[in-house]
């Protein structure tokens, strides 16, 4: 039989705020950060490609980095929770940092750029890898995992979406005319809620569910366990392409409205359909209780990517109408996968668990690792198909980059809605369940 709820409403919402306050940042990071790098800073295509090549080629290690760190921390708050008091406020001074454009020369600006970067992703992974590694611990029961899980994404995509639609307006209102001063100024906003939240997160969540015994292994026990956690495998793929795949998209979708459409004011617009992810958000719940996890994941796959696939005919024919509707249905299916992969993750974490390993730091870093890797790739395909193709930042570009941004925004991303699919059906939720609630089994 399942265990009693053990959360209150007061620690649901401030463990989902935690998550709306990492996006705060990260969205400005995923959407914005190479557009602010190549077409507000300074930077030239092929060094923003580099220097996200150099980022993730970091993010690799800092995602274990972290993860070790938060299995081997012993203090009276836990494991997780005290990396949201030790580490939100150094998060969101390199976020600041990292929209400043110093009055430096060409190498310098260079310099402050991977400065501030690669300390901003560490202290991102800092922040928001515990969010994954204290959902097992804050209670034992599944179907408040799912609703735990459901709350925070749908705290963390309505923050990605108010960001996405929301930042070209306040850089516009904060900067004049002045987009240097207009991003800083965003990210001055977006960084002082961010810091709140996080702190409210660490006063209010509890970790009440550690195993002494299993909690501190060795790294030995820990990698044999890896090794066997064959669920935990397929997961991280799919985390890392999902990733890819969002990365890819959002990075693109300033170049295409701004150089193939000629107007960027229908940026925010576009983005505002993104809010149908909610709706996937949502529905998880019903359809995971009904269908299971795994299915409801691969029912989400397939509707973005009929979205998506509706997205790209309408790129290809310039038909906003067409654009939009595949945004709506795409980020439907979005939700129905993002919502699900932190609860995926703990049931990874629970199945670690049963096999007398609790190394819920490392198991979770594979969420951080997929997001900043996946970003980091994106960040290079884009930026380096751009670098081949000619681009010129502020110009009308030729046919060849025109070609990239197309591909980039539209056809890509559904290249990879397909190979996601065909991963996570290698995914055998039966066995997992069956280890982690025995007692649910037949």
């Amino acid at each position: 039989m399942n265990k009693p709820w053990q959360t209150k409403w007061p620690e649901r919402l401030s463990y989902g705020l935690s998550d709306a306050a990492d996006n705060l940042v990260f969205q400005m990071m995923t959407t914005y950060l190479l557009f602010f790098y190549t077409d507000v800073y300074g930077l030239t295509a092929s060094a923003a490609a580099i220097l996200f090549v150099v980022a993730r080629l970091a993010d690799v290690v800092e995602s274990l980095v972290i993860g070790l760190m938060i299995d081997r921390t012993h203090s009276k708050w836990g494991k997780s929770r005290p990396f949201f008091l030790w580490y939100a406020l150094p998060y969101v001074i390199f976020a600041i940092l990292t929209f400043v454009t110093p009055p430096f020369g060409d190498n310098g600006k260079l310099v402050w750029a991977y400065v501030t970067y690669l300390g901003l992703g560490f202290l991102y992974t800092a922040v928001n890898l515990p969010i994954t590694s204290i959902l097992p611990t804050m209670t034992e029961n599944d179907q408040e995992q799912t609703v735990l899980g459901v709350i925070r994404q749908f705290c963390g995509s309505s923050v990605q979406i108010i960001v996405a639609v929301f930042t070209l307006p306040l850089v516009a209102l904060f900067g004049h005319g002045n987009q240097q001063r207009g991003f800083l100024l965003t990210i001055v906003l977006f960084g002082a809620i961010s810091l709140i939240l996080i702190w409210n997160t660490f006063i209010h969540v509890r970790e009440r569910f550690t195993n002494p015994e299993h909690a501190h292994q060795s790294w030995r026990a820990v990698s044999g366990m890896l090794k066997q956690n064959k669920p935990w495998l397929v997961i991280s793929v799919v985390i890392l392409l999902y990733w890819l795949t969002t990365a890819i998209k959002n990075q693109t979708t300033i170049y295409y409205f701004k150089y193939i459409q000629n107007n960027e004011q229908l940026v925010p617009y576009a983005n505002a359909f993104t809010f149908a992810a909610l709706i996937g958000v949502l529905l998880i719940v019903r359809f995971s209780n009904r269908w299971g996890k795994k299915r409801t994941m691969l029912t989400g796959i397939l509707v973005a990517a009929v979205g998506q696939l509706i997205l790209s005919l309408g790129a290809v024919g310039n038909l906003l109408p067409v654009i939009f509707t595949g945004t709506l249905i795409n980020s439907v299916g979005n939700g129905l996968i993002i919502g699900l992969v932190s609860i995926m993750i703990a049931d990874t974490i629970r199945y670690g668990m049963a096999m007398g390993i609790q190394a819920e730091g490392i198991l979770a870093s594979t969420d951080d690792f997929g997001v900043n890797v996946g970003l980091g790739l994106g960040g290079l395909i884009t930026a380096g198909l751009f670098h081949l193709s000619g681009y010129a930042a502020n110009h009308a570009q030729n046919g060849a980059t025109q070609h990239m941004i197309l591909l980039n925004y539209a056809w890509l991303p559904l290249i990879l809605y397909v190979v996601m699919f065909a991963v996570l059906l290698l995914y055998n939720e039966r066995e997992l369940q069956a280890k982690i609630q025995p007692d649910t089994q037949d």
